[in-house]
């Protein structure tokens, strides 16, 4: 099963799962106004700007460059699922990170292809600060929507700071390994991500405006659940 098709199962499980269960508890929202608006407006940089230039880059690149791509911007994060795997106590999810790295980034061509998961069935242990926070019981705090990064809660949004210092594609100019000379270049690298991300998840987001009496509660609930289920497991 290649990466489009695996986040097409593991996307429609989860939102069975929300659907299904809807037993959110009713939660303070004291950024509601702000938080309709950054979602009208990550909704129509979506419509009027990414998904337009995802489905002709879609159309021109074929799904398994497109997949490598992503392989490669996964194996980079190697650093931040690492880390927090280590904090969270998980010291084999640890270990096996450290395998897939090495095996991704000799054996898979510097991360473009994954032959740690199709030959050594090593599977990602995907961890970040904000799931760290949450493992040790601190609380979400009132939902949030980044622009262009969209739905979020204080927690996971404070996390953002961490995580970016252990990626790469982030540029830091007191760390010796970045993979971008500027700021600027981190920026268009992350645009140029984002835009992949988006071609190979093809229709998900109009699936779920679809599905949405009231865009914003929907996706808010949806982000809320989705991370609660990712810090227990």
């Amino acid at each position: 099963m290649d990466m489009e098709e695996n986040a097409d199962v593991e996307e429609d499980e989860f939102l069975d799962e929300f659907e299904e269960e809807m037993k959110i508890e009713t939660k303070s929202d004291p950024l509601s106004g702000y938080n309709r608006v950054m979602t009208s407006f990550n909704d129509g940089l979506y419509e009027y700007v990414l998904s337009p230039i995802a489905n002709g880059y879609r159309y021109v690149v074929h799904k398994e460059i497109r997949s490598s791509v992503g392989n490669f911007f996964h194996n980079i994060l190697y650093p931040m699922r690492f880390i927090n795997n280590l904090l969270q106590g998980k010291l084999k999810n640890s270990a096996e990170e450290t395998g897939r790295f090495l095996i991704n980034s000799t054996i898979g061509i510097l991360g473009l292809f994954d032959p740690a998961k199709s030959w050594f069935d090593l599977e990602p242990h995907n961890e970040d600060f904000g799931q760290t926070l949450g493992f040790y019981g601190v609380g979400a705090g009132p939902h949030i929507v980044l622009p262009f990064f969209g739905p979020s809660n204080l927690r996971d949004a404070l996390s953002l700071y961490p995580d970016g210092l252990l990626n790469p594609a982030v540029y830091n100019d007191d760390r010796g390994y970045n993979i971008t000379n500027s700021y600027g270049e981190s920026l268009v690298l992350k645009a140029y991500q984002s835009v992949n991300d988006i071609s190979l998840r093809h229709g998900e987001y109009e699936k779920l405006k679809k599905d949405a009496i009231d865009l914003y509660p929907y996706l808010r609930d949806i982000y809320e659940q989705y991370r609660e289920k990712e810090i227990k497991e």
